[in-house]
């Protein structure tokens, strides 16, 4: 197990000093560009390496199980200072964001949008109670928590959202680069983008708050700290939507839709 961290730890450095050594990068298609940052090509590298053809000898002791689990498990304290320096980016800005701020709670009914629209498009392809867990947030630490205490892992509902939070996490941040640019081309404000990319995922609000900045230099700290103060504000208040308003609504839509299913 030492023997197979101590590899983890030099691969890791190895990806982030080759997805820095290329950097930002834009693609222009039409008249809208789209900014790649560093954090994505690390995402797409060590998704390409981790495909079981590649998974051979020193590969294989590198995405080991042990390894795997070891940084499932731990993500959250990389984290912690990351959301350290987005409570200092909110500091300089609070008097013009206590301005908007009814604006940043109007945006917490958003978290219903994975139940309102989510929902009938899970049970239309199939899915049953797997739906529960999938459909509750973006299958983050708050949802995964209470469906895991709610219903077990083991469990079908949570079976749903393990997939959603496993899927959120390998391509959730590579999603949300991608796409800020998109909509920021399309006339949407950075300000507005900057709040909406507060969704209770560090790395995904990381990924669309950069691409903004890549793009807006000059707007970087109003960014930042619309961004950090959704973020914040989505953690703290997201966890009541989800129990007050998200759960009955989905438990209420969901009979609606599957009758006789207990």
């Amino acid at each position: 197990m030492k023997k197979n961290f101590i590899l983890l730890l030099v691969f890791a450095v190895f990806v982030i000093s080759v997805a820095e050594w290329i950097g930002f990068q834009t693609i222009s298609i039409g008249s809208v560009s789209i900014t790649l940052l560093p954090l994505v090509f690390a995402i797409l590298i060590t998704m390409f390496l981790a495909m079981k053809v590649f998974r051979v000898g020193l590969m294989k002791k590198i995405y080991s199980k042990e390894n795997v689990s070891f940084a499932s498990k731990y993500l959250i304290f990389i984290m912690l200072p990351l959301m350290a320096r987005y409570g200092a980016d909110v500091a300089p800005q609070i008097k013009e964001i206590l301005q908007v701020g009814w604006v940043f709670i109007i945006q917490e009914l958003g978290n219903l949008g994975t139940v309102l629209i989510g929902l009938p498009i899970a049970i239309w392809i199939g899915l049953r109670r797997e739906a529960i867990g999938a459909t509750l947030g973006i299958g983050r630490e708050g949802e995964l928590a209470y469906i895991s205490e709610k219903y077990t892992l083991e469990s079908k509902e949570g079976r749903g959202v393990l997939s959603l939070y496993i899927i959120g996490t390998l391509f959730g941040a590579l999603f949300f680069s991608v796409f800020a640019p998109i909509l920021l081309d399309m006339g949407l404000r950075p300000e507005a983008l900057a709040m909406a990319a507060g969704v209770g995922s560090s790395s995904m609000m990381t990924g669309a708050a950069s691409t903004l900045v890549a793009r807006l230099p000059e707007m970087e700290s109003t960014i930042l700290s619309y961004a950090a103060a959704s973020q914040l504000l989505t953690s703290f208040l997201g966890t009541f939507t989800m129990i007050f308003l998200a759960v009955p609504l989905q438990q209420f839509m969901y009979k609606l839709l599957v009758r006789g299913d207990r």
